[in-house]
Parts: structure tokens; C-alpha cells; sequence
């Protein structure tokens, strides 16, 4: 079942910007916090990739734009083994989209609802490669921020990718992050001491307190706290205080030590950096050249051939569910065109026309194959 194929039409020169039109729609695969994600074609070199798209009024009517923006902002300056790369943006008059590399593994937490066990040695290389990923977005001055800790498995390899960026924080020098953002069951202590009114700032070790929960989530099957997007913060920062994760007798001491140094209350006690993880003796026997190259065989592959590691709803809800499939964008806009004599579509009223011209000028046009090309002239 798929989602069909965009235009038919002949590919555009390389001198001109990619678009829709460059690229087959194959099918939807998942939703992001703004848009939805499906895997497309690109027609010329038959690369495959996954598209996210966004719908521009819906985008400006949530406020969204900004993360949006930021986001490719910050993605098009980003190129590791661990992160999901950005490689093109385009708009057109209905959405915004993104082309990021496409990695059909799953995500880790689709494949804990399959029931897969993750063996220590498993979760030991996903928290090397992650904290290499880590490391070097710190050295961009980058916050990731938890989310529902988006981790995913490479197609054919299962080595884990960061993705997702698009509540990342950038700051400067020796300053903060004070804003709030992300899952409440993946974010860091300190992060809920601005409900309380006592908010001092936070930096990179939300992130490791997140890898913390992660690696905790993929050994066990279930949080070391239990909470939920409702649950109060009061409760959430009492648990935190009074309740102690439970390390069963099964694990190993220094996997168990190590994750007590991630899931460190305190923010200024937490181990919240890549040297002081290389120090640790659990870790001594770890080839760091052979990580980031990844070059050391994961415990945990996953079943690709012939399916897809996704929740299979999300392109009935595409193709059933959504007044604008994607699908049938070209025809729909030409007939908006044709209806509004050419002019190329019904205006918005008011601030909100104000709020969509000031997208489609501002919008960040990004094309990774130029920049290669143009890095590698020079």
C-alpha cells in the first residue's frame, strides 16, 4: 500500500532549486512534533530519503514557525555519524519541507513495544555512539533537549542516530538555557525548577541526564521514574527526591554505577561530559576511533527485509484520515490556481496573510549536494 507518486514530469537542471516535483512519494512513516514524515525518492540519482513536511498556516496558527526556522538553522550546520544529516529544504505556497537521511531501523522505543530485549553489551555501544554525538554538539554549542529521546536504528547496520532538533537550544559562552521544552519522563531535574519559580539555568547535562533514562528504558523495558505528560510537577520533583531508581541484581555493578552517575540529581555532581566518561573503567576497553567509524558490529540489527519499522497506521492516516494527502498536492494546487485565476491561491485574512508572506520570505532554502560540492572546489 503506498502513498502513490508525485509528478511524472521530467527533473529539473541541476541549476535550478530542488523541489516537490524532484522527488516520488513512497509512503508516510511517522509523525514529528510538527509535521509528518514519509519516505520519498529523489528521481534523478535514486537516492532514497525521508521527507517532513509541514503545513505553513497550520505552523503559524500553533506558533510553530520559529521552531521550524531554528531548526533548520541549526541542522545545516550539523554533518556525524550519530545525527540524522539534513540535506535539502524547499516550501511551496501549502507546506515547508525537510530531507534528512532515511533510516528504516525504528525507533528504539517502537522496538521496545515489539518486546525486544537489549542486552548490556547493546545499550553499552547505542551509549557510546550517542555520547560521541553528544560531545560533538556540545563543541556546537548545542542543548539537544530531551524529547521522547529520538533515537533511531540505521538501516542494515542497527547503529543508533540522534534526530530531532527542533526544541534544540544554541548558547553562547559560559550562559544558560532558561525555556522549557521537552517530555517530561526524559527531562532533567533542574529543568522543572522553573515551575517551582526557582529557575537558576540549565546547560549540556539535561542531555546525559536523557542518555541516562534512555539506556535505563532499553535495559529494563520501563522508565526509572514513572510519570507522564499530566503528571504534576510537584509529584514529578518528589519522586525525584524521595524515590530511587530501581538497578536489578542481574546487572552489572559498573553498568549500574554508570547510570547512577547519569541519573544524578544534582546537575553539578552528574557526569555530564565525554572525558569524564571515557575515565570510567567500564569504558576502558572501548575503541573510540572504531565507534565513530562505526566499525563495531551492534548486539541488536534490526528485521528490515520486506517491512518497515513503523507503526503501519500512519499512512492509512494519510491516505484516509488527512483533508491534504500529500500525494494529491500537485493536482490540488493547480486547481487552487486555476480557481483563484491564477493567482496561485485564496488569501488569509488579516495578520495571519501577514504571518504566511513573512514564512515564504524568510524561509531557509538549503541544499546539502551544493554546499559538498562547493566544499569540495575548494
Amino acid at each position: 500500500m503506498g502513498l502513490g507518486q508525485s509528478s511524472r514530469s521530467s527533473v529539473s537542471e541541476d541549476t535550478e532549486e530542488v523541489n516537490f516535483d524532484h522527488f516520488q512519494i513512497l509512503r508516510a512513516i511517522g509523525k514529528g512534533s510538527f509535521g509528518k514524515v514519509c519516505i520519498v525518492q529523489k528521481k534523478d540519482t535514486k537516492k532514497m530519503y525521508a521527507m517532513k513536511y509541514m503545513n505553513k498556516l497550520k505552523c503559524v496558527e500553533r506558533n510553530e514557525v520559529r521552531n521550524v526556522f531554528k531548526e533548520l538553522q541549526i541542522m545545516q550546520n550539523l554533518e556525524h555519524p550519530f545525527l540524522v544529516n539534513f540535506w535539502y529544504s524547499f516550501q511551496d505556497e501549502e507546506d515547508m519541507f525537510m530531507v534528512v537521511d532515511l533510516l528504516l531501523g525504528g525507533d528504539l522505543r517502537y522496538h521496545l513495544q515489539q518486546n525486544v530485549h537489549f542486552s548490556e553489551s547493546t545499550v553499552k555501544l547505542y551509549i557510546c555512539e550517542l555520547a560521541l554525538a553528544l560531545q560533538y554538539l556540545r563543541n556546537k554549542r548545542i542543548i539537544h533537549r530531551p524529547t521522547v529521546y529520538c533515537v533511531i536504528s540505521c538501516l542494515f547496520s542497527g547503529h543508533t542516530h540522534l534526530t530531532d532538533f527542533n526544541i534544540a537550544a544554541i548558547v553562547k559562552d559560559d550562559l544558560k538555557a532558561t525555556s522549557i521544552a521537552g517530555t517530561k519522563p526524559y527531562m532533567a531535574p533542574e529543568l522543572f525548577q522553573t515551575f517551582e519559580g526557582t529557575h537558576p539555568g540549565y546547560s549540556f547535562s539535561v542531555d546525559w541526564w536523557s542518555l541516562g533514562i534512555t539506556a535505563y528504558e532499553l535495559l529494563r523495558g520501563q522508565r526509572p521514574y514513572i510519570m507522564r505528560s499530566s503528571t504534576p510537577t510537584s509529584e514529578i520533583m518528589q519522586a525525584f527526591h524521595k524515590g530511587n531508581p530501581y538497578y536489578p541484581a542481574t546487572w552489572s555493578a559498573e553498568i549500574k554505577s554508570l547510570l547512577r552517575k547519569l541519573l544524578c540529581i544534582e546537575a553539578q555532581k552528574r557526569l555530564s561530559c565525554f572525558s569524564e566518561l571515557q575515565d570510567m573503567d567500564y569504558l576502558s576497553d572501548v575503541n573510540w576511533d572504531a565507534v565513530l567509524n562505526k566499525q563495531v558490529p551492534p548486539g541488536f540489527i534490526p528485521n528490515v527485509k520486506g517491512r518497515l519499522n513503523c507503526d503501519p497506521t500512519f499512512e492509512l492516516e494519510e491516505m484516509i484520515l488527512e483533508s491534504k494527502p500529500l500525494h494529491k498536492k500537485k493536482k490540488r494546487l493547480a486547481r487552487k490556481t486555476r480557481e483563484n485565476g491564477g493567482s496561485g491561491g485564496s488569501p488569509q485574512n488579516g495578520q495571519i496573510q501577514q504571518r504566511l508572506d513573512t514564512v515564504q520570505r524568510d524561509f531557509i532554502i538549503f541544499n546539502r549536494e551544493r554546499y559538498l560540492s562547493k566544499k569540495c572546489f575548494f
